[in-house]
């Protein structure tokens, strides 16, 4: 009998303002920068609008309220093998906290345009800049197509 596949469930905002986009550069395997949205894992019981609100708090210090479902993805990294399944949000950035504690491995949060984005080497996936590119495409779904049964 085979493995059972268990991807992991993740979220990711795009905050855009003044043309440009609020990204983390963050530690990827301990020691490589690289450019990411504010991204991360879904909490047990946590919604999906709550883990995205407190994943781009924890990594920006940015407090955003998301506001639309640009999209939903899937990518198989090749350096694990393990399978993301991510709920990408748009968000409307609220407040930056001042000195707030960042997750570890988080060197900070950086806006930046499109085209600095596509010219990059250091996104972390693939969906770093699909997402983009679809917020910019005007790739919009209202948040209660999300159901989350209690």
């Amino acid at each position: 009998m085979s493995e059972r596949w268990t991807p992991h469930a993740t979220v990711a905002t795009v905050v855009e303002h003044n043309g440009r986009f609020l990204m983390v550069e963050e530690l990827a395997h301990g020691s490589t920068p690289v450019l990411n949205q504010p991204a991360g894992h879904i909490e047990a019981n946590e919604s999906i609008v709550d883990a995205a609100r407190r994943e781009t708090l924890e990594e920006t210090g940015w407090e955003v309220e998301p506001v639309a479902l640009v999209g939903l993805y899937t990518y198989t990294a090749p350096a694990n093998g393990v399978t993301y399944h991510r709920y990408c949000l748009q968000a409307r950035a609220i407040r930056q906290i001042a000195n707030a504690t960042l997750d570890d491995g988080i060197i900070g949060p950086r806006w930046m345009t499109l085209t600095e984005l596509e010219q990059s080497t250091q996104l972390r996936s693939p969906m770093v800049l699909t997402c983009v590119k679809d917020y910019m495409a005007g790739k919009r779904f209202p948040l209660d197509i999300i159901v989350e049964h209690p």
